[in-house]
């Protein structure tokens, strides 16, 4: 070999080891380079033990020397576990403060809410029972209210839950349990049943034979759910439904059946529910389940309008399901469905990864207000109006503004009290309150600045449910006894509540009036300020991709005001990341309010919330959930709600890392088709070397010659089992007891799962594959040793003088080496081909092996796994490699179909790249063919 062929193997290392380090950068960026989880657990203490099939927990509650700790949170008075801690009330916090671990705080705490967390087991009629016996529903329950529900006299509201991928039942927990407690804060005027759908664990997400068979026993449930009801006065008629993971998805299949009345279901929830496609699409049902819901959403969208439906995504956090596959498909009709990611959500602000997205706190407070809002008082069930439905979930997940929720505010306020009336005519206005006994109205009279500037900003630090800003009509005078409530319009931040107001939108108002009520032991801050829109809005272009984070783009900010927006340019696609670094300067050092950064993406609710202190350096990282649509020419913004008189610079720069991450998280599942597809090319590659010199090239030397340089080299190794010596023979294709052992591994295939015949088959051919690699060391090293033994000789007998018979019996050794020699050449040629079976065979177990794992876990239920999406595949398999295992490249070399079968290869992997990417459970099949190919050679 020349020295540029020495040269080749090793730039092909240095470059795919290159390419593996940018991979394995990528992922890393995706699995452990995110924000920290800011979720609160839902419960503060609970000791779990279960007690004859039913479950309990002991819950404590804050509380010292027998004083409790009530908590004001947004207005609503809350038990102290419903909220953060940081929102806990003197003496409380000092109590937790000062008492260190959990154990301790347990010890200290008194048991004011103790009781027993129940979930009964729901009988369900015999013939469900049979159909489905590995499925079950049971009714969450605590305290005194389990007590009260064992008989089943139900008078609440249903609510569905349905675990997802390897899920279970008692997920429902945080839900029932917060429920209870809002419940408790209404004194029972209104409360939830929590039911929940034990679907036995099942790895639904990597097989989907089983997603039907659940859809259908949730319609059972649904309606021995509702029967239980039937004989009480106010008796649902539907079944509200949070379904996590691929719940959500049964949820949404429900439709699809053809006994189901839409009028069941009226709301759906869905946590981490990749609605859009699956994420590893292993399996024909699997994305043939998912073809059948989207499409039915699509057609069917008109006879969906009386369903609500919600979907929650977890966000960056969440690397199993990523969010863009939790947007719901976009329908025509935009008032029924609604998507959102968890750091988008007001009083959450947090991402969340798959399994906390249940527990989380802040999101389980948005879910129980929202049902709590939902209810209709005459029927005392979740309203009937679609509406409705939808106005109270884009007030709790979308803009909240600092209010309770109502369905139809009074558009017109009295602003009564005995509070001083002051006239403000300045443009920028601030105000600081602190211990403040007086109530005052600060009016801003409009006609004077509605040539000048275009809006008006107004910010509040107070976290109160009361209205505060309020539009006066068509007055002269500096007060007003009526007034428009403008509070509604307000949006609530972490740190405090903003309104911003087009002046062109209220040509009827003649002044803004702010309320200060009076403030004894408070202090919070209030400012206005009026400005045009383009004094504060600027553009700021993004670093090109290729840049590398070596350039930025950079924009200084001498904030007068308290609003800015930046836009970002050029900012739409998902392979798009950059850092973004907000450093804030002040002029003096005195106390200031905090900034708040927010990155707003204005089509798709999947804002994200940074709050920083002043002054200091925030880092956001910017990168998209869902690029922008077509029809959309919006523009992504940073939002920075500043401190007056303090300068920001804005720095924007390339994260290289976030881009891999980014092409990781969209494209990780297709990796696997480009590597099979890389295998099938050395293969083909290795057939026409064989075809054209008789001899079988190496696996690397092979893959660099024929594969393309973008693709990855997968990691294949062969466990060697220490046989011993293995004497190398030529065996028939196919004997009596090799047919038998194939007729023996259908029939596995056929009557319990084709996945396992796979596995044991694959098991056969590495066994004997490592055989024949023992075999060929042995061999080569014997000829070694013979070849040296022979070289020893010929010098002997140059020297000294050799005897006739010496000479005679030298002459079987020299006709034997040649032959000795092509054997070993044919084995090595044989081996080499055997191990890029093995490889691509690897890929076909591996891409297997979910519905095998389904399988095992389901044995006790049911011998044979139907619907199986390996059967078929499995039993020409079987046949295949049962030939394959036995055959040599002396059969292939010369075989009249080597020519067809050394071509077939590119056109199959070119098929695979095209039609793999998005249907995984293809791949076997393209593969399959090469092989059968390769059979036909050795027959024919």
């Amino acid at each position: 070999m020349g020295r540029a062929g020495r040269r080749l193997p090793a730039l092909a290392a240095l470059f795919y080891g290159a390419l593996a380090a940018l991979v394995l950068l990528g992922v890393r960026d995706v699995l452990f380079l995110y924000e920290e989880n800011r979720c609160s657990m839902t419960y503060m203490y609970e000791y779990p033990e279960y007690l004859g099939g039913e479950q309990w927990f002991e819950v404590f509650s804050v509380s010292t020397l027998g004083v409790a700790c009530p908590t004001i949170y947004m207005g609503e008075l809350v038990n102290p576990y419903e909220v953060p801690f940081v929102l806990l009330t003197e003496p409380c916090r000092s109590l937790f403060e000062n008492l260190g671990s959990v154990s301790e705080r347990g010890r200290y705490s008194g048991l004011i809410a103790g009781g027993r967390k129940w979930i009964f087991k729901i009988k369900l009629p015999k013939k469900t029972a049979r159909r489905y016996p590995a499925y079950e529903l049971y009714l969450y329950g605590e305290g005194n209210y389990a007590e009260e529900n064992k008989n089943l006299l139900l008078t609440g509201i249903p609510v569905l839950f349905l675990p997802g991928n390897a899920g279970s039942y008692k997920q429902v927990r945080s839900l029932g349990s917060i429920a209870l407690r809002k419940a408790e804060d209404v004194d029972f005027k209104y409360h939830f049943n929590f039911f929940s759908v034990n679907f036995n664990e099942e790895l639904v997400a990597l097989y989907g034979g089983s997603l039907q068979r659940q859809t259908k026993f949730v319609h059972e449930c649904i309606k021995v759910i509702l029967k239980l009801y039937r004989d009480q006065e106010f008796a649902p008629s539907s079944v509200a439904i949070v379904g996590h993971s691929m719940g959500g998805l049964v949820a949404r299949a429900l439709l699809t059946l053809k006994n189901f009345k839409p009028e069941l279901i009226n709301l759906l929830i869905t946590q981490a529910t990749p609605h859009i496609a699956p994420v590893m699409p292993l399996d024909k049902y699997l994305t043939d389940f998912y073809t059948a819901v989207n499409n039915h959403w699509i057609l069917k969208a008109q006879d969906l309008r009386n369903l609500t439906t919600l979907s929650v995504a977890g966000g960056f956090r969440d690397y199993q399901v990523r969010s863009g596959l939790a947007f719901l498909p976009r329908l025509s009709q935009h008032d029924s469905a609604l998507s959102v990611v968890s750091s988008a959500v007001p009083r959450a602000w947090a991402s969340t990864d798959h399994l906390s997205i249940v527990w989380c706190k802040e999101l389980i407070l948005a879910t129980i207000r929202a049902f709590f809002d939902l209810i209709d008082e005459n029927t005392r069930q979740i309203t009937d109006d679609p509406k409705k439905r939808m106005s109270v979930l884009n007030h709790h997940f979308v803009r909240h503004p600092a209010k309770m929720f109502e369905e139809n505010p009074e558009a017109f306020t009295g602003l009564t009290g005995a509070f001083m009336w002051i006239t403000v005519k300045v443009s920028k206005w601030t105000y600081s309150v602190y211990n403040d006994s007086d109530g005052k109205y600060f009016t801003f009279p409009l006609a004077s600045h509605r040539k000048s500037y275009s809006h008006v900003y107004c910010e509040n630090s107070m976290l109160d449910t009361n209205s505060w800003i309020y539009g006066c009509m068509n007055t002269n005078s500096s007060m007003c006894l009526e007034a428009a409530d403008l509070s509604w319009r307000a949006e609530l931040l972490p740190t405090t509540k903003v309104v911003m107001l087009k002046l062109q939108d209220y040509p009827s108002l003649s002044h803004i009036v702010i309320q200060v009520p009076p403030a004894v032991g408070k202090k919070y801050t209030l400012g206005c300020e009026f400005f045009e829109e383009d004094s504060r809005t600027v553009q700021l272009p993004v670093t090109h991709l290729m840049s590398f984070g070596l350039s930025s783009s950079k924009i200084l900010l001498n904030s007068t005001g308290l609003l800015y927006n930046v836009q970002l340019q050029h900012f739409n696609q998902i392979y798009q990341a950059f850092k973004i670094y907000i450093e804030s300067h002040c002029q003096s050092l005195k106390e200031r309010k905090p900034s708040i950064y927010r990155l707003h993406i204005p089509w798709s609710h999947e804002d994200s919330i940074i709050v920083a202190k002043v002054p200091s350096l925030a880092e956001i990282s910017a990168k998209l959930h869902i690029a922008q649509p077509h029809n959309d020419s919006t523009l992504p913004e940073l939002n920075i709600y500043s401190s007056p008189d303090c300068q920001y610079e804005v720095i924007l720069k390339t994260s290289l890392l976030q881009v891999l991450g980014q092409i990781v998280r969209f494209h990780a599942g297709a990796f696997p088709v480009y590597i099979v597809s890389n295998i099938l090319l050395t293969y083909g590659g290795q057939l026409s070397t064989l075809r054209s010199t008789g001899q079988c090239s190496d696996f690397s030397l092979e893959l660099v010659r024929t594969a393309k340089p973008y693709k990855v080299e997968p990691l294949i190794s062969i466990v060697v089992f220490l046989q011993g010596p293995t004497v190398l023979q030529k065996d028939k294709l196919i004997t009596p007891r090799r047919l038998c052992g194939m007729i023996s591994l259908a029939l596995v295939s056929w009557t319990t799962c084709g996945a396992f015949a796979i596995l044991i088959i694959y098991l056969q051919y590495l066994f004997k594959v490592a055989k024949l690699h023992v075999a060929v060391r042995a061999e080569q090293n014997m000829h070694k040793k013979d070849s040296g033994h022979s070289k020893e000789t010929s010098q002997n007998s140059s020297t000294h003088t050799v005897k006739a018979q010496s000479s005679m019996d030298s002459i079987p050794d020299a006709t034997q080496s040649p032959s000795n020699s092509t054997t070993i050449a044919e084995a090595v040629n044989s081996l080499k081909m055997h191990i890029t079976i093995l490889n691509l065979f690897t890929w076909i177990v591996l891409l297997s092996l979910p519905s095998l794992i389904y399988w095992l876990k389901n044995l006790r239920y049911n011998v044979r796994l139907d619907p199986d999406p390996c059967r078929s595949t499995a039993v020409i398999l079987v046949c295949i490699l049962e030939i394959l295992m036995n055959s040599s490249t002396s059969e292939v070399k010369s075989s009249k179909l080597l020519k067809i079968a050394a071509k077939v290869p590119l056109p199959l992997s070119v098929a695979m790249l095209a039609f793999g990417r998005m249907h995984l459970y293809r791949v076997p099949h393209f593969v399959t063919f090469s092989l059968l190919l390769h059979v036909l050679c050795c027959i024919v």
